[in-house]
């Protein structure tokens, strides 16, 4: 699997494993990181469509997950 973006590295391991927290978390990874808006929304419908496993999937494809 290649990852899009493996230079934006997000910890999970021992966080919050809310939807909501994973998501937020990695939404001010990738803005930090200065993806463009276009990018941020697509991250976020692509994350967003599904259930709790495409969320986890989703994020695993965009960033590096620690």
């Amino acid at each position: 699997m290649s990852l899009k973006h493996p230079e934006i590295r997000v910890r999970l391991v021992g966080e919050d494993g809310n939807a909501f927290a994973i998501l937020g978390r990695v939404m001010c990874a990738i803005r930090r990181a200065g993806l463009p808006p276009e990018e941020v929304a697509a991250f976020r419908d692509e994350t967003t469509e599904g259930d709790y496993d495409g969320l986890l999937r989703a994020v695993m494809r965009w960033v590096d997950v620690e």
